[in-house]
């Protein structure tokens, strides 16, 4: 049996990346990929409980280390409950959210030194990466507007323009440094031109 594929989407609030989940799950299901939808923080019973730790606002003062260090527990639990299982019986998994998020949002936005963060990276995944990452792009003032007409704000949502700036500019970092599997799509565009571009990567992927 042949190992499935791993397939990320990343993008800052406001991006879309609910909507297009969604979205990009139906259009492989269409074409008979089998897939499963997962999500970071979370995908486990304790990834979901790590998830409250993290979003929520019981623990406003956490340490950046805490955080950082919480992401990768769920991650763990993750790799080795969810993704790992599905990609060795041939199914696809489409994430949303995975480590590139932890270099933009603990690396970008909070400071941390990403050599200190692929520490954990190696540690936590071996040799698991994602095979595509989709990364929703659209400006900060945007998409703060759009998450705050939806819903109220987490934790992280709370951050002021400067970090959400500095997790943008590392995400785009990201894509340039890693051109084979970053593509990224201009979110800031109608739905259905994001969507078409989409249509495209998918069958960029099927081919």
């Amino acid at each position: 049996m042949n190992r499935g594929r791993f397939i990320t989407l990343e993008g800052s609030e406001g991006a879309g990346k609910s909507t297009n989940m969604d979205y990009i799950q139906q259009s492989l299901q269409a074409r008979g990929v089998d897939i499963v939808m997962t999500r970071e923080p979370g995908g486990t019973s304790i990834g979901e409980d790590i998830r409250e730790l993290l979003l929520g606002h019981k623990h406003t003062g956490m340490s950046d280390d805490t955080e950082l260090l919480l992401m990768f527990a769920a991650r763990a639990e993750h790799i080795h409950k969810v993704i790992e299982p599905a990609l060795q019986r041939g199914q696809w998994v489409l994430c949303d959210r995975f480590t590139d998020a932890t270099y933009a949002y603990q690396g970008g936005g909070r400071g941390i030194a990403a050599e200190r963060i692929a520490i954990l990276e190696n540690w936590t995944q071996g040799l698991l990466r994602p095979d595509l990452t989709i990364y929703l792009d659209v400006p900060v003032e945007t998409g703060r507007q759009r998450a705050g007409d939806r819903s109220d704000p987490d934790r992280f949502e709370k951050e002021q323009n400067d970090f959400f700036n500095k997790v943008r500019q590392t995400y785009l970092h990201r894509g340039e440094q890693e051109p084979d599997r970053f593509r990224l799509v201009d979110a800031s565009m109608a739905l259905e031109q994001v969507q078409a571009r989409l249509d495209e990567i998918v069958l960029e992927l099927l081919d």
